[in-house]
């Protein structure tokens, strides 16, 4: 049986090398550009039967392409559609084209735009040399969501990685070192102002303030009454203010969420501070390990690796960085 083509009438100029099973060719002018759509294949969703698939697929799918290296590829005029992995679905795009080159567009009016899911591999890869890798925008709801029982989300880059707006985080954060950054007070235009984290081996509160002792030299400070709950192993320091006052001290410690200061002098100022140590039901269950040994993927490995000596490729993250790449670099 000879294979099918078809066109619709202006023909747009490109003849197939390869041979090919079917084949449908349009010139006419389509929503993205000059050309139209050469071959069309549509399903109703409770039919069961797909556009375009294969003899043995029971899915109801607009299109359907499974190969030994790519299921389906598609691209415009001088981009490459060549991956060097395997892959179900391959796009490339161009910056000649009016949507600025864009390999793979998805959207939805309800539902997930682009859904990609593995039990092995990499779900969904996306690489740019110029542009963003990946870009998730959503109106309403979340506009990118990584789900893994490893790593949820990779980011590198060579400025780290940047957030706008509020972060919210339910477990722990693990870092380096951190701080603050804003715009400089007295020059927010041309300088940033940075400070450090003070950093504990414990989960620490800190807490202070300013008391005045009554006409007894005495001071009660009140904490609020979830104060107990969080925290408890308290530690406390006093410094007299205005004057000298060397027999201050703690004359009740915390009960109740109060404390009370004596040995001042009548109207005597007083710094205080109070330093608890976390013992909620998430800090119970989530205990800080301060030593703790490299797994078997991570020996040899650094988080920081040119501190020690090494290059850059021995960090931690490279490892799940080349599995992000589809395994196309190996270390």
């Amino acid at each position: 049986m000879p294979p099918l083509t078809g066109n619709d009438g202006t023909p747009s100029g490109f003849s197939p090398t390869a041979p090919f099973g079917v084949w449908g060719d349009s010139g006419s002018a389509g929503p993205f550009g000059p050309g139209g759509n050469g071959v069309i294949g549509s399903s109703a969703l409770s039919s069961g039967i797909a556009g375009f698939t294969l003899a043995d697929s029971d899915q109801a799918a607009g299109v359907y392409g499974a190969g030994p290296q790519v299921g389906v590829a598609g691209g415009v005029a001088g981009s490459n559609t060549a991956p060097g992995g395997r892959v179900g679905v391959y796009g490339t795009g161009s910056n000649r084209q009016n949507l600025g080159g864009v390999g793979v567009v998805g959207e939805s009016d309800t539902a997930v735009g682009v859904a990609g899911e593995s039990t092995s591999g990499t779900g969904v890869s996306g690489l740019s040399e110029t542009g963003p890798g990946v870009v998730g925008v959503s109106g309403q709801d979340v506009g990118v969501v990584g789900v893994s029982n490893g790593l949820g989300i990779l980011a590198v880059g060579g400025d780290g990685s940047l957030f706008f707006g509020n972060l919210q985080v339910t477990g722990s954060i693990t870092k380096g070192g951190g701080g603050f950054a804003i715009d400089h007070p007295l020059n927010p235009a041309n300088q940033y102002l940075r400070h450090s984290f003070v950093e504990s081996p414990e989960m620490k509160n800190v807490y202070d303030g300013i008391a005045i002792c009554d006409a007894n030299g005495e001071a009660v400070v009140d904490f609020p009454d979830w104060f107990e709950a969080l925290n408890d192993d308290f530690r406390y320091q006093l410094t007299a203010i205005g004057a000298p006052a060397p027999n201050l001290f703690i004359a009740n410690e915390i009960r109740e969420h109060r404390f009370t200061i004596a040995g001042g002098n009548p109207g005597q100022k007083v710094s205080w501070q109070v330093t608890g140590v976390r013992h909620d039901a998430w800090a119970r269950a989530n205990p800080v390990i301060i030593e703790e040994g490299k797994s078997a993927d991570d020996r040899g490995r650094f988080l920081h690796p040119e501190a020690h000596g090494h290059p850059a490729d021995r960090t931690v993250a490279h490892r799940h960085y080349v599995k992000a790449q589809g395994y196309l670099i190996r270390s």
